[in-house]
C-alpha cells in the first residue's frame, strides 16, 4: 500500500513538473526608451505568442525548456532572443527603428517609382492568396477599450457630470467607458462560411453581460478588392492591392530590409484623390512571393467616413507553415468627437493555434456566431489566459466597476433608481409621455403623451386617441415578453367613443396575439398617411386625405419563425364595419375657398355612403422563405441573418359568409418576391419588390376588403422601397387582379463625392422606378430621382399612365 502511494505521489509530481509553466515578462521600448504599444512576442516557428499592452508590457507563459523568441513591431527591426526557461524571467527588449535601404535603381525624371512593379506583382498574386487556404480554425483573443477623453458638464439639459460619475469615471468626466476581453474559437471555409464560438468573455462593470467583441468584425482581408464597412463608410474602402488599385492610389518605395531570410519592401500608399474611399500609410510586401507581410494604414474624415475622425489599422502576418502566412495580430485605433464629446480607443485581436487542415462539417456553419457560454471565468483564469497584460488603469477599472456592478444588481439600488426616475411630471405627460419601470421585477409601463394623442380629421373633428402599455419580461434567456396595451378614442365632432385592448404572448418561437374593441381606422389597410400628417394638411391646407370608417372587431393572430428562413403567420377576424360621414369643415385657413372632399374617396363631391354597414369574418395566412438558415446565437436567443437570395412570399385570404352573421364572400391569392440592399460594390445597393395577386372569388366584397396600395399624395412621406411616390391612396384599389413592381438603387455617394461642394455633405443618390397595372389602371409608371442624407431624403417624382396623365411632384422622406 505504501509502495502504491509512493508511485502515485511520484506520478503526480512528474505530471506537475511537466505541466508547470513559467512566465517571461518585461517591457518593449524603442531607442528613446519609449514603450512600443502592442508589439508582438512569438516563439519562433510557432503560432504561440502574445502582444504587449499599450504601455509596452508583455507576459508569456511557457513550459520549461529552450526557446527562440521573436520580438516584433511594425516599423521596427525584429529582435530574436534565445532563452532557457527554468524559472520566471524578466526580459526587457529595446527595438530599433527599422532601416529600409533603397536598391541601386535609377529613376529618370518622370519615370515610374519601383513600388509600382512590386504592387503589380502583388495584385497579380491577390486571388492566389485570397483563395489559398480552403479552410482553417484558430483561437482568437480580442480586447476592446474605449475612453471618454473630454465631455461637457451638461448637454441639452442632461447632467453629464452626474452620469459619468455614476458610471465610475473621474470628476473631469474622462476615463474608460468600455473595457472588454473575449476568447473565441473561429472556423472558416471558402468562400465565405464562418463559425465563431465565444468561449469566455469579461466586461468591466457587468457581472453577467457577454462581450460584443466579435472575431468576424475584427477580420479584414486586403486581398479582397474592397472592405464594406457600411456603418463607417457609405462607400466600400478600396484595398491598396485591389484589381483596380492603380486607379485609386499612388505608391512610393521607401526601401527594403531582410528579416528571417525574407526581403520585405516598405511601400508608402496615398490616395490619388483625397476624397476617394482609400487608405493612407504603409504596406509591407515580401519579395519573390509578393504577399503582404504587414501593414499600417489609416483613413480620415476627409474620405467621408462616419462617426470617427481617424481610424488606424495595423496588421501583422506570420508563416503558419512553409507556404502559408496568416494574421498574427490586427489592431484598430480610432478617435472622434462631436458636440464637445471626444472619444478614443482601440480593438486588438491576437491569433494562435491555427489548423489549416481541419475536419469541418458544412452544416455547422448554419450558426455564424455563438455567444452563450463562458461568462463566469474568474480572475485566476484570465491572468493565465490573456495574451495582453492589463495596465494599472485597466486593473483599477475592473475593480471599481466590478463593485458598482454588484451594487447595481441589488434590490435596494434598483428600487432607488426606479424611485428617482419614475417621477410624474406634467410636462412629460403632455409632451413626451411617461415611462415607469420596476427593474427588479422587469416590469415596464408606458403612458402616451397627450400631444401625440391629439389628432384632427373631417370625420371626427378634434379627436383624442390615448394609449397605455404594460410589458413584463418572463424569460431573460430568450428575451421573451408579455405585452398588454389599451387605448381609448373619442371624436369631439361625431361624439363617437371607442377603445381597443390587446395582449401578446410568447409561444416558443411564435407570438400569439388577441385584440378587440371599437376603432376608427383607415379604409386603406396599409395606412399610407399618418394621423399627424393628415391633421396638419386638414388644418393648414384644407386637404383631408385620410378616409375613415368604424370597425368593431375581435381578432387573433399567430406568427413567427417555423424553421430557419421559413416564417408564417395566421390571422382571424370578425368585424362589424360602418362607413362614417364628415362632421366638420373647420380649418385654420380657407385656402382659395377650397372645399373638403367627402369621406367617400370614389365620389369626393358627394357625401354618400361608400358601403352599407356589414359584418365580416375572414381568415388569412402568409408564409415566406428567404433561402437562408444562417443565424447567430446570443443569451437572449437566435438572430437570423438575411439571405443573399430573394425572399418569396405567398398570401391567402378568405372572407366567409354566414359565420357570426358575416356578409362577405371572397378569396384572394397573392405572391411576392423581394430583396433589399443587394451590394453592388462601388456602385451602391439595389432593392426590389414584385407582387401579383387576384381575387379568385369576389361574390360579395366591400371596399375595406380590396387590395390597397401604398401611395402618397402629401409632400412628406415615410420612405420604403415598395412604396409609390405619387399614387392616389384609394382610387386605384382593386377587387380584381393586379401586378406591381418597385426598383430602388442607392448610389451611396458614387456621384456626389466627386463634386467638391457636395462631397462634404455625405449625400447618397437615389433613383427608383414603380409600376402598377390593374384592369382599370394599365401600365402606371413612376420615375423618381433624389438625394438622401441620414434619415432624410428629397425625391422628385414623375408619373405616366399609358403615355398620358403625367404628374410631377417633390417629396420629402423621413425615416423614423
Amino acid at each position: 500500500m505504501k509502495f502504491t502511494t509512493l508511485l502515485l505521489l511520484l506520478f503526480s509530481f512528474s505530471i506537475d513538473a511537466f505541466s508547470q509553466q513559467f512566465a517571461i515578462s518585461g517591457k518593449i521600448t524603442d531607442e528613446g526608451n519609449h514603450p512600443i504599444s502592442f508589439a508582438s512576442v512569438y516563439v519562433k516557428n510557432t503560432t504561440k505568442g502574445v502582444s504587449a499592452n499599450s504601455e509596452g508590457v508583455y507576459a508569456l507563459q511557457l513550459a520549461p525548456g529552450k526557446y527562440e523568441l521573436q520580438f516584433k513591431a511594425v516599423g521596427y527591426g525584429q529582435q530574436i532572443k534565445q532563452i532557457t526557461l527554468a524559472q520566471n524571467q524578466v526580459i526587457n527588449i529595446s527595438l530599433k527603428t527599422e532601416t529600409y535601404q533603397l536598391k541601386d535603381i535609377t529613376i529618370h525624371a518622370g519615370g515610374e517609382d519601383p513600388a509600382y512593379a512590386i504592387i503589380r506583382k502583388a495584385i497579380k498574386k491577390r486571388k492566389t492568396y485570397l483563395n489559398e487556404v480552403k479552410a482553417y480554425t484558430c483561437d482568437i483573443y480580442i480586447k476592446g477599450l474605449q475612453k471618454l477623453l473630454a465631455a461637457p458638464k451638461k448637454f441639452m439639459g442632461f447632467d453629464v457630470q452626474k452620469a459619468t460619475s455614476e458610471a465610475g469615471l473621474d470628476s473631469s468626466r474622462t476615463g474608460i467607458v468600455y473595457l472588454s476581453e473575449s476568447e473565441s474559437k473561429y472556423s472558416f471555409m471558402q468562400p465565405d462560411l464562418v463559425h465563431e464560438v465565444q468561449v469566455s468573455s469579461k466586461v468591466s462593470g457587468y457581472n453577467r453581460a457577454f462581450s460584443f467583441n466579435r472575431a468576424s468584425d475584427m477580420l479584414v482581408n486586403f486581398y479582397q478588392n474592397f472592405e464594406s464597412w457600411k456603418r463607417l463608410s457609405n462607400r466600400p474602402l478600396v484595398s491598396p492591392i485591389a484589381e483596380n488599385a492603380l486607379f485609386y492610389y499612388n505608391y512610393k518605395l521607401i526601401g527594403a530590409t531582410i528579416e528571417n531570410g525574407e526581403t520585405i519592401n516598405k511601400i508608402q500608399v496615398t490616395p490619388k484623390r483625397g476624397y476617394d474611399p482609400c487608405f493612407e500609410g504603409y504596406i509591407y510586401i515580401l519579395d519573390d512571393s509578393w504577399r503582404i507581410a504587414s501593414l499600417q494604414l489609416f483613413i480620415t474624415k476627409k474620405a467621408n467616413i462616419n462617426y470617427v475622425d481617424t481610424l488606424k489599422i495595423s496588421q501583422q502576418f506570420y508563416p503558419v507553415d512553409a507556404r502559408v502566412w496568416m494574421p498574427a495580430t490586427i489592431k484598430f485605433e480610432f478617435t472622434g468627437g462631436v458636440f464637445g464629446f471626444k472619444l478614443g480607443g482601440y480593438f486588438i485581436s491576437v491569433y494562435k493555434n491555427y489548423n489549416l487542415a481541419p475536419v469541418l462539417n458544412k452544416k455547422d456553419f448554419a450558426e455564424r456566431i455563438n455567444i452563450t457560454k463562458g461568462h463566469d471565468k474568474d480572475s485566476v483564469y484570465w491572468a493565465q489566459e490573456r495574451p495582453i497584460p492589463l495596465t494599472d488603469e485597466e486593473k483599477k477599472d475592473y475593480e471599481v466597476k466590478g463593485k458598482l456592478a454588484i451594487k447595481r444588481e441589488s434590490k435596494p439600488y434598483l428600487d432607488s433608481l426606479d424611485k428617482a426616475n419614475n417621477t410624474f411630471k406634467l410636462s412629460n405627460l403632455l409632451l413626451t409621455g411617461i415611462d415607469t419601470r420596476n427593474r427588479y421585477k422587469k416590469e415596464y409601463f408606458h403612458y402616451s403623451s397627450v400631444l401625440n394623442s391629439v389628432l384632427y380629421n373631417t370625420v371626427e373633428g378634434l379627436a383624442l386617441n390615448y394609449g397605455v402599455g404594460f410589458t413584463k419580461m418572463i424569460d431573460t434567456v430568450d428575451n421573451r415578453f408579455i405585452a398588454i396595451n389599451a387605448r381609448v378614442r373619442y371624436g369631439f365632432g361625431n361624439h363617437l367613443f371607442g377603445g381597443v385592448a390587446g395582449v401578446s404572448l410568447p409561444v416558443k418561437q411564435m407570438t400569439l396575439s388577441f385584440n378587440a374593441g371599437s376603432d376608427v381606422t383607415d379604409l386603406n389597410n396599409l395606412q399610407p398617411v399618418s394621423a399627424f400628417v393628415n391633421s396638419v394638411y386638414t388644418l393648414f391646407r384644407r386637404e383631408n386625405f385620410q378616409k375613415l370608417y368604424q370597425k368593431q372587431f375581435a381578432s387573433a393572430s399567430f406568427a413567427g419563425r417555423i424553421s430557419g428562413g421559413w416564417q408564417a403567420s395566421a390571422y382571424v377576424e370578425w368585424a362589424n364595419r360602418k362607413w362614417l360621414p364628415n362632421t366638420t369643415d373647420y380649418s385654420f385657413f380657407k385656402k382659395n375657398n377650397r372645399q373638403f372632399t367627402s369621406n367617400n374617396p370614389l365620389l369626393p363631391a358627394q357625401d354618400v355612403p361608400l358601403f352599407p354597414e356589414n359584418q365580416s369574418f375572414k381568415i388569412s395566412a402568409r408564409t415566406s422563405y428567404d433561402f437562408s438558415n444562417r443565424y447567430e446565437t446570443y443569451p437572449f436567443g437566435r438572430r437570423y441573418l438575411p439571405s443573399k437570395y430573394p425572399t418569396i412570399g405567398i398570401n391567402y385570404t378568405k372572407g366567409i359568409s354566414g359565420v357570426l352573421g358575416s356578409d362577405v364572400d371572397y378569396d384572394q391569392l397573392s405572391a411576392d418576391i423581394s430583396k433589399s440592399d443587394i451590394d453592388l460594390g462601388f456602385y451602391g445597393q439595389t432593392s426590389f419588390f414584385i407582387g401579383a395577386g387576384k381575387f379568385i372569388n369576389a361574390d360579395n366584397i366591400y371596399f375595406p376588403d380590396y387590395k390597397h396600395f401604398d401611395g402618397d399624395q402629401t409632400h412628406v412621406y415615410k420612405p420604403s422601397f415598395n412604396r409609390f411616390l405619387l399614387l392616389d391612396y384609394y382610387n386605384f384599389s382593386t377587387a380584381d387582379k393586379y401586378l406591381e413592381g418597385h426598383l430602388e438603387h442607392n448610389f451611396s455617394g458614387f456621384i456626389t463625392n466627386k463634386i467638391p461642394v457636395l462631397r462634404n455633405l455625405k449625400l447618397q443618390e437615389i433613383i427608383n422606378v414603380n409600376y402598377l397595372s390593374t384592369p382599370t389602371l394599365k401600365n402606371y409608371t413612376e420615375l423618381g430621382f433624389g438625394i438622401q442624407r441620414g434619415l432624410v431624403r428629397v425625391m422628385y417624382g414623375r408619373s405616366y399612365n399609358t403615355g398620358s396623365n403625367i404628374k410631377n411632384a417633390l417629396r420629402v422622406g423621413i425615416s423614423l
